[in-house]
C-alpha cells in the first residue's frame, strides 16, 4: 500500500502559478500511474491531469491543456503539478491519486489510493 501526501498549495492571484507536490511513502510511487483531481466547493471531483508510471505519457483535462504540466521524479518518490495562468474558478482542494494498474485517465474509479489534498485559492 502507498500513502500519498500533497503539499505546495496556497493563495495566489489571478494569473499566478503554483506547483503542488505529491509525495509517496510506504511503497515507491514508480509502481503507480498517478493522477491529479480537484474538488471545489460543490464537492465535485474533477480530473485535472494524469501521468504514466514511467512519466513518458501524460493526460490532461481540456480546461488545463497548455497551462498545467504534470511530471514525476521517481527517485524522489514525488509527482508534481505545475499550474500556470491560474483562474479564480480553479480554487479547489487538489488531490493526487495512484493506480495499481497503468491507468492515468479521468475516471476517479480507476485509482486505488488517495491523498488528503492541498488547498489552492486563486484570488481575483
Amino acid at each position: 500500500q502507498v500513502q500519498l501526501v500533497e503539499s505546495g498549495g496556497g493563495l495566489v492571484q489571478d494569473g499566478g502559478s503554483l506547483r503542488p507536490s505529491c509525495a509517496a511513502s510506504g511503497r515507491t510511487i514508480s509502481r503507480y500511474a498517478t493522477g491529479w483531481f480537484r474538488q471545489g466547493p460543490r464537492k465535485d471531483r474533477d480530473f485535472v491531469a494524469g501521468i504514466s508510471w514511467s512519466g513518458s505519457s501524460t493526460n490532461y483535462a481540456d480546461s488545463v491543456k497548455g497551462r498545467f504540466t504534470v511530471s514525476r521524479d521517481n527517485a524522489k518518490n514525488t509527482v508534481y503539478l505545475q499550474m500556470n495562468s491560474l483562474k479564480p474558478e480553479e480554487t479547489a482542494v487538489y488531490v493526487c491519486a495512484a493506480a495499481r494498474s497503468e491507468y492515468y485517465g479521468g475516471a476517479w474509479e480507476g485509482y486505488n489510493y488517495w491523498g488528503q489534498g492541498t488547498q489552492v485559492t486563486v484570488s481575483s
